[in-house]
């Protein structure tokens, strides 16, 4: 804005909210001004100076109200009808006295414009908002708007040229041929940045909507321009806004799409809401209404999985509504894919294998599927691992081993979960070719007329076994002489002083090595010799043989070395001596053996053939020592020959032992050496058992085997011990006893002992027959007998026992049980008859073995001691002289009365209590009786209660509550 007359006007520069403003001051410093704010300049020469834009915009004055306003707009595509461009003025430089302008690094604005002849420059106000609603620069729709209403004005024109007939005038409102005409020209009128003509009328088109705008006329007559006239401000009315861009999928699953859309032009009228629009997935072009409202985002549920769905947007403001968008089909997610085919080998390498697979055919062409191949090497353990994620339809898994087995399955995965794997299929890389084998080598001598040639297999061979050829090629000529598996050949038919060369390649199905390294051989003459004499044995012992020979013809080479082969068997003889001597002597045989014998001559021509085979027998021997000597066991004891009536392995010792060799002569006995004991001899048996020995005591013993020719080398010394002496018994008492058990005691000790105890006891008791069974075994020294009849003597006898066995019994000990006491009588019942009398009655016990029972009644007056009331074989008594106004407490007890015994008193009955009488009325009718002995009743019958009875009681109770919870749960909780 620009105020005063003055020689210096005052510009206020208007930034508007979110713009930016960057000026430079005077001491070089920038300064950034957001809006909203007005900041004001100084104009030093008085007048608007021109402002100088760059390019893309345009600077207009609007004066309103004697208040000039300068606009810096961005410039909008001019109409020129004929073609010619609009002029533009390039900037001039800025003042050399005006420092550079450098834009502020935050701000991205367009080229800065100059304002000349002002204290600083400055820049038009620029947009702060880098986040546009759109993504994109600002006024992008007002180019295309710009364009259409080119199209339209251009259209327009056509029809009013069209319209003037053939004429030959110029119409009314149409174009100037050209702006740019000489002073001989017709007169015309040409506007800078508007609109010319000859007319008194214009139509300008390209403006935006709802935009204000200054206007002015010049006219020009022969290259002679007028005064412009003042400026006219008009608006631009609002429309509808622009047909929006298609909405795009956001996100999406197999039910429910997101579908986003960006806000178009709003042509000057706020858009207030969208109108999106779909097919409902039918196809049939038919558009229902799905959202109505101002978000840029809707969701779209309840859809198909894998169906097509047509989508189309429309934007509306106060001044109606767009057109629709173009029509944008979208797809819904599939559900999980089905399994894949197994996959197919295309291609197979060395390490690597070409595979491809294909799509699942249930799911549609839209859905996004990816892959996963998992590859499984036979014999690594490790299963089946991802080699490749993606969604291409081949793979080709690298760096594998060749000649292996690989195992493969695929999976399909989309958005909505991933499938079973495919089946498992098998592929088998290819092999290599194998390696250089190693030079052959020459096995064995070589002969007059052959040679064996071995080689191995040194190459790089496949993890299984493949058939594999060898090539062998020999001779000057590197003749083929043989082609097969085996890995050593015999070369016949050369030819004797003739040197030859071996070499051998291998061959399988990865192809064809490289030769290896060749070898030599050469073929010398060979002089045979005739050895016709086959060598002399002499026995010099049954272990020693000595064997000579004699020099065969040297034909023309002198012998140079004798070769001896000995052995057991003729087929089987190995070479025992090699050197010039005439004899060896043999040494270490075994006596009444058959040997078998040959020699064999050579000389610097070869070895010459063997002799004939010469057997060879040593004569018989003593026998050899006795290997082992074992310890019978108990069970080994009844088949040793001549057992003893008792065996004690305290003072015998059974053994037996591993018969040796007899070297061609019978074992006739063998001679047991005990050390210091008198040697004994037994005769051609393999176990025996030592008698008489001392217990707990170690013996060396040795045994030697004798035949007819004499006695054996003894055994090694082989040390056995007998074992100590079994325990005596202990004695046995009786620490306890009643008419039905009896506890017994024996030795020193614990009650308690471990069953790894060294010493350990057996009990026994006599039966009516006689016979004694064990009762306890163990090492305890305590053990009660239960289950006994009174008045009973009984027969016991122990025995103790360890590792060295079973120890004599002991004498019988006989013990007795005593009578049992009579049974506990129950509690009396008491009935008072007056105040000083009263009746005591209790049940009657049967007789114990025909002995009478007695009771004994005792009384207690309140809390003195128990006196005897009676004593007699009747179950009542009347006791009288009672005092009315005390306390009585009566109990009873059984006595047995044995014939030769003393008697025997059983436990007292329970105490009942008879309490004072008092004078009290009845409640209840019809009930006759004194409170006392109500009392008394109803004590006993509380008293009367058992132990069972009480557990049943407290069962029943706790089954009342245990419905009664049940019941509550299924009626308040349940229900």
């Amino acid at each position: 804005m620009v105020n005063g007359e003055g020689p210096q006007q005052v510009i206020l520069v208007q930034v508007n909210p979110g713009e930016a403003f960057t000026i430079q001051r005077e001491d070089g410093q920038f300064q950034c001004i957001t809006g909203p704010a007005q900041v004001p300049m100084m104009s030093p020469n008085g007048s608007v100076p021109p402002i100088y834009v760059p390019p893309g915009y345009v600077s207009q004055i609007i004066e309103e109200n004697g208040v000039r306003r300068v606009l810096v707009l961005p410039q909008q595509p001019e109409f020129h009808p004929g073609g010619h461009s609009p002029l533009h003025h390039p900037p001039p430089p800025p003042h050399a006295h005006l420092p550079a302008f450098i834009p502020h690094p935050a701000m991205m604005p367009p080229p800065p414009h100059l304002y000349t002849g002002m204290c600083c420059p400055f820049l038009p106000p620029v947009s702060t908002d880098s986040h546009s609603q759109h993504g994109r620069p600002p006024f992008v729709h007002r180019d295309d708007r710009t364009s259409k209403t080119y199209e339209r004005l251009q259209k327009k024109l056509k029809d009013r040229q069209g319209g003037g007939g053939g004429g030959g005038g110029q119409v009314k409102d149409s174009p100037p041929p050209s702006p740019q005409k000489t002073c001989s020209s017709p007169p015309t009128v040409d506007i800078h940045n508007g609109v010319g003509g000859k007319g008194l009328e214009a139509e300008q088109g390209q403006l935006s909507h709802a935009v204000a705008g200054p206007d002015k006329v010049q006219a020009m007559c022969n290259c002679l321009q007028g005064s412009p006239s003042e400026s006219v401000s008009f608006t631009t009315l609002s429309c509808e806004p622009e047909p929006p861009n298609p909405p795009r999928k956001a996100s999406g699953t197999k039910n429910t799409l997101v579908l986003q859309w960006k806000a178009p032009c709003d042509n000057g009228s706020k858009i207030q809401n969208y109108i999106l629009q779909w097919d409902e997935g039918k196809g049939t072009g038919i558009y229902e209404q799905c959202y109505y409202g101002a978000q840029k985002q809707y969701r779209v549920t309840k859809l198909s999985p894998a169906s097509r769905y047509s989508f189309r947007l429309a934007a509306k403001n106060d001044m109606g509504v767009s057109e629709f968008s173009e029509v944008v089909d979208l797809f819904t997610s599939c559900s999980v894919p089905l399994p894949p085919f197994p996959p197919e080998l295309e291609m197979a390498g060395v390490t690597w294998l070409c595979l491809k697979w294909q799509r699942p055919t249930s799911s549609p062409k839209e859905d996004d599927i990816y892959y996963v191949l998992e590859m499984e090497e036979e014999g690594s353990g490790y299963g089946f691992q991802p080699s490749y994620d993606g969604d291409e339809l081949s793979c080709t898994v690298r760096n594998l081993h060749r000649s292996t087995k690989y195992k493969f399955r695929v999976a399909a995965y989309n958005s909505e979960g991933k499938s079973n794997p495919s089946q498992v299929v098998e592929f088998i890389t290819n092999p290599d070719r194998p390696s250089c084998p190693c030079r052959p080598v020459i096995r064995g001598r070589v002969l007059p007329n052959s040679f064996k040639m071995a080689w191995g297999e040194h190459f790089l061979s496949m993890p299984f076994s493949l058939s594999k050829r060898f090539t062998v090629t020999c001779s000057l000529s590197w003749d083929l002489v043989y082609s097969g598996p085996a890995m050593e050949h015999v070369c016949e038919g050369l030819k004797p002083g003739c040197s030859y060369q071996t070499r051998v390649y291998c061959m399988s199905e990865g192809g064809q090595s490289p030769v290896s390294h060749a070898a030599s051989a050469h073929i010398t003459k060979r002089i045979e010799k005739n050895l016709n004499l086959p060598p002399n044995t002499t026995c010099k012992s049954p272990s020693c043989v000595v064997v000579s020979w004699e020099a065969p013809p040297c034909n023309g080479a002198p012998v140079t070395e004798f070769r001896l082969e000995w052995g057991a068997a003729e087929g089987s003889m190995q070479m025992c001596y090699s050197g010039p001597a005439l004899s060896h002597e043999m040494k270490g045989l075994l006596p009444a053996t058959n040997y078998f014998c040959r020699t064999q001559a050579v000389n610097v021509a070869g070895v010459g053939p063997f002799s004939e085979a010469v057997l060879c027998q040593t004569p018989c021997s003593v026998p050899a020592a006795v290997s082992n000597i074992y310890a019978l066991k108990e069970s080994e004891l009844q088949s040793a020959p001549h057992p003893p009536l008792f065996y004690s392995p305290s003072t015998c010792l059974g053994i037996c032992w591993d018969p040796p060799c007899d070297h061609g002569s019978e074992i006739t006995s063998y001679l047991i050496d005990l050390g210091e004991r008198q040697p004994v001899v037994v005769g051609p048996v393999i176990k025996h058992i030592i008698q008489h020995l001392q217990p707990d005591t170690s013996y060396r013993l040795r045994i030697q085997a004798l035949n007819s020719l004499g006695a054996g080398p003894f055994s090694h010394t082989f040390k056995l011990k007998t074992k100590p002496l079994p325990p005596q018994p202990p004695r046995l008492e009786c620490t306890a006893f009643s008419h039905q058990t009896l506890r017994l005691k024996w030795g020193d000790g614990p009650a308690k002992a471990a069953t790894s105890d060294a010493l350990q006891y057996q009990l026994q008791m006599g039966d009516k027959s006689g016979r004694f069974i064990s009762l306890y075994k163990g090492p305890c020294h305590t053990h009660k007998v239960q289950r006994l009849n009174e008045s009973t003597s009984y027969t016991f006898r122990i025995q103790a026992f360890n590792e060295a066995g079973e120890g004599p019994f002991s004498n019988v000990y006989t013990f007795t049980t005593p009578r049992s006491p009579p049974a506990p009588v129950k509690a009396p019942k008491v009935e008072r008859l007056d105040d000083n009398s009263c009746e005591v009655t209790w049940e009657a016990l049967s007789p114990m073995k025909g002995d009478p029972i007695l009771y004994t009644l005792q009384c207690m007056l309140g809390n003195s001691e128990f006196k005897q009331a009676y004593k007699g074989s009747a179950t009542s008594f009347h006791v009288q002289n009672l005092q009315p106004s005390s306390d009585y407490r009566f109990r009873v007890c059984a006595i047995r009365q044995c014939q030769d015994a003393p008697e025997l008193s059983g436990p007292y009955s329970p105490t009942v209590t008879l309490s004072p009488q008092r004078n009290e009325v009845a409640v209840s009718g019809g009930a006759t009786g004194s409170g006392s002995r109500a009392g008394t009743e109803s004590n006993r019958a509380r008293r009367s209660l058992t132990d069972e009875q009480c557990a049943f009681l407290l069962l029943m109770v706790f089954a009342v509550i245990a419905i009664l919870i049940a019941f509550v749960i299924q009626y308040f909780v349940i229900k």
